[in-house]
């Protein structure tokens, strides 16, 4: 099954996340079928907290794919900060 789900990156204290769709057998740092966005939870300033594709989502939800339950809120915050 395909998973849209995040992946951290960033140093200690510092994390910063992808969002990625990947294999749900794969672990979560692992090989990823493509990037759609990122998350940055202690973004300051000027700095992009949230980026998503939502194209692009939609099309591997459209594929079958399912959302992890963080990418869910993630998403709905992401369209109301659009509109």
């Amino acid at each position: 099954m395909v998973t849209i789900r995040l992946t951290r990156r960033g140093g200690k204290k510092t994390p910063f996340y992808h969002v990625v769709v990947t294999d749900s057998r794969k672990r979560q740092g692992g090989t990823s079928l493509e990037s759609v966005g990122l998350f940055n939870p202690v973004a300051r300033g000027a700095e992009v907290k949230l980026r998503l594709d939502v194209a692009r989502i939609e099309h591997w939800v459209a594929q079958g794919a399912h959302l992890s339950d963080r990418v869910k809120y993630l998403l709905t915050t992401f369209r109301k900060q659009a509109a």
